[in-house]
């Protein structure tokens, strides 16, 4: 799953960002309300987290307008206003939950934990091609009932690949969807990344999920059963 985290104080945001990728979210950084503004328009994110003081465009701007074009979008504002009324205003104004500065960490985990699970159905939330699942909620991969660990862009490449399961997808789509970057052709983290997760999800199991497109990239799906 993808956050953008609006936050202009730069070790907070770090801090944050590398606590949500040990969780294997994919970690977005908006450092003023505009550029909160146009990401959260323009990028499908699952979950925002805004801070009210932002430079250039201030939080509750940006909580309007992204009501107005992502109605269903969940917003946690993290913020050092405490007052009643802030949390009110927010409220009113679409947020669906308020956490006050300063913060546990682990609260902050559950906090999206439980607003990514009331906004996403469970079809949506678990993921499966074949026996394989991947509950994006609670960042579970499992194929045949036994657990399969991923590392943070493995969890990412694996959430990206089934959501387009039966599509051909290219290097490039990958490279952008996954790392947030734009494709270049000299690098091969691609292929390398695929090639852990088949040894992760397919090794082992006579039908294989991850194909190789000739000409094209990958594709997730259900192939003939190997001899």
């Amino acid at each position: 799953m993808r956050i953008l985290i609006a936050e202009d104080d730069a070790a907070l945001a770090s801090f944050v960002r590398q606590g949500l990728l040990g969780e294997h979210y994919t970690v977005d950084v908006a450092e003023d309300g505009d550029q909160a503004r146009a990401m959260g328009s323009e990028i499908d994110y699952d979950l925002v987290i805004l801070d009210l003081n932002l430079p250039k465009l201030d939080g509750v701007s940006v909580l309007r307008h992204l009501r107005l074009r992502r109605p269903s979008l969940p917003v946690l504002v993290l913020t050092q206003r405490s007052k009643v009324e802030d949390r009110v205003q927010c409220l009113d104004t679409g947020a669906d939950d308020y956490l006050p500065k300063p913060f546990s960490f682990s609260e902050l985990s559950a906090r999206i934990r439980a607003l990514l699970r009331r906004s996403h159905l469970p079809s949506e939330s678990v993921l499966v091609v074949e026996d394989l699942k991947l509950d994006r909620v609670e960042h579970r991969a499992e194929r045949a009932g036994r657990r399969i660990d991923l590392t943070t862009k493995e969890f990412s490449l694996l959430e990206y690949l089934m959501r387009n399961a039966g599509r051909q997808v290219s290097r490039a789509m990958i490279i952008e969807h996954v790392w947030n970057l734009t494709f270049d052709t000299t690098t091969n983290v691609v292929d390398v990344y695929i090639n852990y997760l088949r040894r992760k999800v397919d090794d082992g199991h006579p039908r294989k999920l991850i194909h190789t497109v000739r000409g094209v990239g990958y594709e997730m799906g259900s192939a003939e059963v190997t001899a």
